[in-house]
């Protein structure tokens, strides 16, 4: 039953007839045997639900889940600064953070007009409302575990139920490589570890430590500079970024929104662009079939006339 369906409740609009809604609700769909694959968005502990409830199942079925991303960011020493630390603060607060190809980790030289530059873009940001009271608490939660950190910036408090103030904290490498993979778990809001290094080529060891993310960022002038630190990045993230924030997702064929785990369950699809709809399809190969039997995508003079290949060539 959709919010337009209740009595007594007009000028709601209608959901649609397959929406449900609910932890319940949610139990029943991944062990209905009529459902032949989940999708999920959400947090590592909540996939791992899904995932014991799939495996309850009698009949397994592919669960692409997208569970955590903390999508780090290498500013090299080449880096351009114009406009790096407000790029930064934009991208670390679109959508109050709520994205999840938001910034959560960004690497820098140990610059002190480097950090009062990101300081200052920060400082300027202004929060807003978390998508549910669930989520807000999680954020909280998150701060707290980072509040041994020494703080670096803190943006203005934003207003309404479930509001939040951007916050980013900072430390050295060394500091960061001692207390993984703590300092690098997800702080799923408009929070950021920024982490400061003295010597790049220390750089590729750690970030081998870190989990999979959906996007990995440099910023560089020096292609050579980067070609190690890339290598360590290809190993751990979907999407490969350079000179550019990660929280532009585009609808397009050349997207990948997955990464490796627990950035994905299925780091081999896209949860986003337009070859995200082989997840939910199932092929069929029909060997010497008669025309008559055959699907009308398959049959000799193409009555659909769908784009298709013959042989591996297009036709």
């Amino acid at each position: 039953m959709g919010q337009g369906d209740r009595p007594g409740r007009p000028g709601l609009t209608p959901l649609p007839r397959g929406l449900v809604r609910g932890i319940d609700a949610g139990r029943r769909l991944a062990g209905h045997p009529a459902v032949a694959a989940v999708g999920f968005t959400g947090s590592i502990p909540g996939g791992k639900a899904v995932q014991a409830l799939i495996d309850e199942r009698p009949d397994p079925i592919p669960f692409y889940g997208e569970l955590g991303s903390v999508n780090p960011v290498v500013v090299l020493p080449s880096a351009r600064r114009e406009g790096l630390a407000q790029g930064f603060a934009a991208s670390l607060t679109l959508g109050t953070g709520q994205f999840c190809t938001s910034p959560g980790l960004l690497f820098v030289p140990d610059d002190v007009e480097l950090l009062t530059s990101l300081a200052e873009a920060v400082a300027a940001t202004t929060g807003g409302a978390m998508l549910t009271e669930r989520i807000r608490d999680g954020f909280l939660h998150g701060l707290a575990r980072l509040g041994k950190l020494t703080p670096l910036a803190e943006g203005r408090a934003g207003e309404g139920a479930f509001a939040v103030t951007p916050q980013v904290f900072t430390t050295d490498l060394a500091t960061f490589a001692a207390d993984l993979p703590a300092l690098a778990e997800e702080c799923f809001g408009p929070a950021a570890v920024v982490v400061t290094y003295t010597d790049p080529a220390e750089l590729p060891a750690v970030l081998d430590r870190l989990e999979g993310s959906l996007t990995a960022t440099v910023h560089a002038t020096d292609p050579e500079e980067a070609r190690e630190i890339a290598g360590a990045l290809l190993r751990k993230a979907g999407r490969l970024i350079w000179n550019g924030w990660p929280t532009g997702v585009a609808v397009r064929w050349a997207m990948h929104h997955g990464g490796p785990w627990p950035a994905s369950t299925a780091a081999a699809h896209t949860s986003v662009g337009a070859a995200a709809i082989r997840r939910w399809l199932v092929p069929t190969a029909y060997q010497d079939w008669p025309a008559e039997l055959l699907p009308l995508e398959l049959r000799e003079d193409n009555p659909l006339g769908i784009p298709r290949r013959v042989d591996g060539v297009p036709a």
